[in-house]
């Protein structure tokens, strides 16, 4: 549609030669409105099932995108690449495209890879997804299951020598924290000092971190820490594989259980690869090709699961103050 005002055209409105200019406006109106109907009509080739949509080929020379999978530093960088390997094996085949696996020191630094989309999929610490969703948005995909839970708890433990019956008998003592704002690591055993009237540098002579629960668990059994607190399916796990730990180390205390620490996606992450990712993980336990996958991590199957799982843990870390829970 032509829309003509006195905007642009004013002297159409106030010329001397009135009768003309109509006459010449007519003529281009003509004009314009014959050479548009000689303009083919568009034909519709068909329609689209968007509910039959499928991936468009890897244009041949062209390589595919790698899918970035960040894993947390629950276990050291060399323990997390030999127990992830089978499992991003696994994701590679299925997927059909290159696997990249992230790692960083510390939980926030994956965190802040969430929130900007750097990655596309990630095992977190379940104080990291608290702290991600509600700083960002980062959104629940899957959680593991592990020996029919989708709970865990932070151990105490001590060396297998030591005396001590509970976090009060470690008073003094040198203790490791795993990370930061890990829940096993440092909200748990910081949340028992703090009932006990004290905060962490009061009560204990030092305190180190170790950024990984494996490394606190080596710490103590070699008595380089007389106590930490860890992730108790990273002690099984690391038992399990080297049983000499049990005679090196004791389990004092347990926490009630908290939610299991899940699998999340960035907030950039594209609806259809969101629902791809889930889709392969649910899916997994029924498959025989993923059995060592699985079992390479320690998980049985992969659930969905409800963000209230994790309202208790929210509970315990409002009540530590923020400083106790921050690098």
């Amino acid at each position: 549609m032509i829309f003509i005002t006195g905007q642009f055209f004013p002297n159409l409105l106030h010329s001397s030669q009135k009768v003309i200019s109509m006459k010449k406006l007519l003529l281009f109106l003509i004009l314009a409105l014959t050479s548009c109907t000689a303009i083919p009509q568009t034909q519709v080739a068909g329609t689209v099932d968007l509910n039959n949509l499928q991936p468009l080929p890897t244009p041949e020379g062209h390589e595919a995108v790698s899918l970035r999978v960040a894993v947390a530093a629950v276990i050291s960088p060399k323990g997390t690449v030999e127990s992830y390997s089978p499992f991003l094996d696994y994701l590679e085949a299925k997927l059909n495209r290159p696997i990249e696996l992230v790692q960083r020191r510390t939980y926030l630094e994956i965190n802040d890879l969430i929130e900007h989309g750097e990655v596309d999929l990630a095992f977190v610490c379940t104080s990291a997804y608290i702290q991600g969703h509600a700083a960002f948005g980062m959104e629940l995909l899957a959680a593991p299951q592990v020996d029919g839970k989708t709970t865990y708890n932070s151990y105490v433990i001590v060396p297998v020598s030591s005396d001590a019956q509970s976090i009060a008998d470690l008073r003094g003592a040198v203790f490791a924290f795993t990370d930061p704002i890990s829940l096993s690591g440092r909200v748990y055993p910081t949340y028992l000092v703090q009932q006990l009237g004290f905060a962490p540098e009061e009560f204990f002579a030092r305190t180190i971190f170790t950024y990984s629960h494996d490394e606190a668990i080596r710490a103590v059994a070699s008595g380089v820490a007389g106590g930490a607190a860890v992730d108790s399916l990273v002690y099984e796990y690391a038992v399990a594989r080297d049983p000499s730990l049990a005679e090196k180390v004791k389990i004092i205390q347990r926490s009630p259980d908290f939610g299991i620490p899940p699998v999340v996606v960035s907030p950039f992450t594209r609806p259809q690869v969101k629902a791809e990712l889930q889709a392969l993980l649910l899916e997994m336990a029924d498959d025989p090709a993923a059995r060592e996958a699985l079992a390479s991590i320690g998980v049985g199957r992969f659930v969905l699961i409800d963000d209230r799982v994790y309202d208790s843990v929210r509970a315990l870390i409002g009540v530590i103050p923020t400083s106790a829970v921050q690098p």
